[in-house]
């Protein structure tokens, strides 16, 4: 045997007879394809000329032409008109030529490696590209517009890229405003993006359910609003009387499901008047998941400062603890050094101002070490001590980075070795503790000058005295 060949064995033998079988079956699904598509074309002038009689719908033919193909994937309306004449139909199925390769499970341990393509049709071509002309062209055709090949409608479609015209043309030939996907969802489901509200209006004024579930999650489109950050979204479906605090499978209702999302900075905003629409609505602040996660646990987690403040501001429990006993202010510290961009300091204040519980002081070396990055959460915690015991474990806690970028901040700390707090620190602490968890009421209400309440609310100074 020569060094440049193997043995098959029996097993690889019969896998390459399997996928000669493969590529013989999908030449042969081609061929039987392609005569089907053709043989539709030719009739189209018979029954054209034939005299008009009620006809029975016809199952859709599978279409690889790429010239038919070509038309509709780029909204050629001339080239579709000669494709489409008067009295032909579009009830086709596309198979789309092409596609990324991936080893696909045929039975018997054997792997085939074949094309990954989703069928799709004509309708869901032009809706998820905004070609209203093409589409209108379509269904005058007698395109089938509930026809769902891979699992999901053209109105599903248009409604995820965001095609108010395309929605609204469907809707008005009769499209199933609450049609379910392979996945279970609806089209109001798919309205995620700020970009699709016309698409949500549209459907509400067409009858979609404003309390359809997801078949797995059980998500309500005001779940899916909350989760994806939807102010406009929220507004409109609590004009439609959504159920405010509807709970999914997994325990959340739409206020704990904006709270629970990951938000980047830009995205801050938007969760936030989601929020605030659905208190403004009634939403229950204490409501927890199965894992007694709180709308504040959440928020801490995910640290956005404004909705902290806002649930605050609507009796969110600051000491509640989760399953696995940890409160607001554990969430927090351990997300600071990831968020250093959303303000922290922001959230372990109002906390504190709340009334949270403080670290354990031993654990204060540990707490700098993670969130040395944010000078202003470490000022804001140890304001919270009438003394502190800084022994060389805080120093080495400091990364040289951030002793570097914040070297006054941390030389101030490092001092307090040496030097007791100072007194008008002693005094702020005091008045602190017996304000304890109501302070944040009663500050605002002392004839004192605003710059004496901001230092017993714990303002930032950027060093430590």
């Amino acid at each position: 045997m020569s060094r440049d060949s193997f043995v098959f064995t029996s097993m690889a033998l019969r896998s390459l007879e399997y996928d000669e079988d493969m590529l013989e079956r999908h030449k042969i699904k081609r061929q039987l394809a392609s005569h089907h598509f053709n043989s539709y074309m030719l009739k189209k002038t018979l029954r054209d000329r034939a005299p008009s009689t009620s006809r029975t719908a016809t199952p859709p033919a599978v279409c690889q032409d790429v010239v038919v193909q070509n038309a509709l994937y780029t909204g050629d309306l001339e080239a579709m008109q000669h494709l489409f004449p008067r009295g032909s139909t579009a009830n086709l199925i596309i198979e789309p030529q092409g596609g990324d390769m991936r080893w696909v499970a045929t039975g018997e341990g054997l792997w085939s490696l074949n094309y990954e393509q989703e069928l799709t049709t004509p309708l869901h071509i032009t809706a998820g590209r905004g070609f209203t002309d093409c589409l209108r062209l379509l269904l005058q055709r007698g395109a089938n517009i509930d026809l769902a090949p891979a699992g999901t409608t053209a109105l599903h479609e248009s409604c995820e890229n965001c095609q108010p015209e395309c929605t609204k043309l469907l809707l008005i030939h009769g499209a199933n405003a609450n049609a379910v996907t392979e996945d279970g969802l609806m089209p109001l489901h798919c309205c995620t993006s700020p970009e699709s509200l016309e698409c949500a209006k549209y459907l509400l004024q067409y009858g979609a359910a404003i309390s359809g579930r997801t078949l797995e999650e059980d998500d309500t489109p005001l779940h899916a609003a909350a989760s994806n950050g939807l102010p406009d979204h929220t507004d409109l479906y609590l004009r439609y009387a959504a159920a405010v605090d509807k709970k999914n499978n997994e325990g959340l209702t739409p206020l704990n499901a904006a709270c629970s999302q990951p938000q980047k900075v830009q995205e801050l905003e938007r969760y936030f008047k989601v929020c605030q629409l659905l208190l403004g609505a009634g939403a229950d602040v204490h409501t927890t998941d199965q894992d007694t996660h709180s709308p504040l646990h959440m928020a801490c987690k995910n640290a956005n400062p404004d909705i902290v403040d806002l649930l605050l501001e609507n009796g969110a429990c600051v000491n509640d603890m989760e399953y696995g006993g940890e409160a607001p202010m554990h969430n927090i510290l351990k997300v600071v050094c990831y968020k250093v961009s959303h303000h922290p300091e922001r959230i372990v204040r109002a906390l504190l101002n709340h009334g949270s519980i403080r670290v354990w002081p031993g654990a204060l070396p540990i707490v700098l070490k993670h969130c040395c990055g944010s000078p202003r959460t470490i000022e804001v915690l140890l304001n919270a001590y009438s003394h502190l015991k800084v022994t060389d474990d805080w120093v080495e806690a400091v990364s040289p980075e951030a002793y570097k970028e914040h070297k006054d901040f941390y030389e101030s700390i490092f001092s307090l070795t040496r030097t007791p707090r100072c007194l008008q620190h002693l005094a702020r602490h005091r008045l602190r503790s017996y304000l304890e968890g109501r302070i944040h009421k009663v500050v605002p209400k002392l004839d004192l000058p605003t710059f004496i309440k901001n230092y017993l609310l714990l303002e930032y100074r950027d060093y430590i005295h």
